[in-house]
């Protein structure tokens, strides 16, 4: 099988050089009667082989541009709802929706909202069954945004939600939200444009 890798795909386009200088080395005497063959339509043949290497290269760079932005976008995610967690319980808010916002949190921490208990080494020598749980984490940028949404949803309906900290005003979190969506919205164009190069690329570099 043809190796997909970039190494690969470049090593095959500089044979393809030395190939073609081979060929005009030999002057008047390579003169193939097919047209793909002569050394123009070789020459053209290469020009769009390099051409579609230096794509992915321009590519990847900007999906590795949109990636990096999208992680520093997200990093301080988990702190602040921590922080919006203990601002809004120091209020007059309902206990009920202090549990609501808490629990929102917790899916944006990726944690379980209560530890399932497992039988210990004595209950399985005994014959206990292995609990078997299925991941609960949600940690998708798709879901944190999601679950950053409902949190920012919660809170805009709670009238005793009113911050002195900027970085906690429903305003300001909402800014954020629509940052975090670009990020991601970003990462997703990338990745598109990214596939599409390397399907050129492969097309492209076929050289025979």
């Amino acid at each position: 099988m043809a190796s997909t890798s970039e190494t690969g795909h470049a090593k095959n386009v500089a044979t393809f050089e030395d190939l073609i200088s081979f060929c005009t080395g030999y002057g008047a005497t390579y003169n193939p009667s097919k047209v793909a063959l002569k050394l123009p339509a070789l020459a053209t043949q290469l020009t769009g082989a390099n051409a579609a290497l230096q794509a992915v290269k321009v590519a990847k760079t900007a999906y590795d541009n949109a990636t990096n932005a999208r992680e520093v976008a997200f990093k301080p995610l988990k702190p602040l709802a921590t922080k919006i967690v203990n601002g809004l319980a120091a209020t007059e808010a309902t206990a009920q929706t202090v549990d609501d916002v808490k629990s929102t949190n917790i899916k944006i921490q990726g944690r379980r909202a209560k530890a399932v208990e497992k039988p210990d080494a004595k209950a399985l020598a005994a014959g206990a069954e292995p609990v078997k749980t299925a991941s609960t984490s949600q940690q998708s940028y798709d879901k944190l945004i999601d679950h950053f949404a409902q949190l920012i949803a919660t809170l805009t309906a709670e009238p005793k939600y009113i911050p002195n900290e900027n970085e906690l005003k429903v305003a300001t979190l909402n800014t954020m939200l629509t940052d975090l969506r670009a990020k991601n919205t970003a990462v997703i164009t990338a990745t598109t444009a990214l596939s599409n190069a390397r399907i050129a690329r492969d097309k492209a570099c076929m050289l025979k």
